[in-house]
């Protein structure tokens, strides 16, 4: 029963996610029974590993009622100028093929909760999380903007797989080496 709520939960919130909804006037935020740290961090415009960096995280554990930055706060008295985390990344080159969620025995369940087969918009790509962190937004060459919410027994090291809906796009997409920028 766990292995399916859990889940569940996680795709419910990743879907209100991507609603837009922004919270830049706050610094914190209280965690709710059902919120990840994907779902939070995109919620803010942030990204996993800032939200654990600013915490002090080392699992991606967290609990209700837990109070977590979601802005970073300076204690200088110098005024800095302004940055996005969306311009500060690295590039790699990668393998990339591409997947569907429309195969015998798929789920479409990502290792991160997205559900795709309810999500057959969402841009998102499978990776090797000890190259790609899961929860990081990316820039696909040829793809666009992605987030990395799925892992492949196939994908090691420096490839990775994109997601269509379709199984023609995925065919289309073939195999191709891309750029990647991967969001800091």
């Amino acid at each position: 029963m766990k292995k399916i709520l859990l889940p569940l939960f996680t795709a419910f919130f990743l879907v209100f996610s991507f609603s837009g909804v922004s919270s830049a006037a706050t610094t914190t935020y209280k965690v709710k029974s059902g919120d990840t740290l994907w779902g939070i961090a995109n919620k803010h415009n942030i990204t996993v590993n800032q939200l654990k960096s600013w915490n002090n995280l080392k699992k991606d554990n967290i609990h209700p009622k837990q109070v977590l930055k979601v802005k970073q706060t300076s204690t200088s008295s110098k005024p800095k100028a302004k940055t996005t985390s969306a311009k500060k990344y690295k590039t790699i080159t990668v393998n990339a093929t591409a997947y569907t969620a429309d195969c015998k025995g798929c789920s479409g369940i990502t290792a991160s909760g997205l559900n795709l087969k309810k999500n057959p918009k969402v841009k998102a790509i499978s990776v090797d999380p000890k190259v790609i962190p899961l929860g990081t937004k990316v820039h696909v060459e040829g793809y666009g903007e992605a987030i990395a919410a799925d892992k492949g027994g196939a994908i090691k090291g420096n490839k990775i797989d994109v997601f269509y809906s379709s199984k023609s796009k995925a065919i289309n997409w073939g195999r191709k080496t891309v750029k990647v920028k991967v969001y800091k």
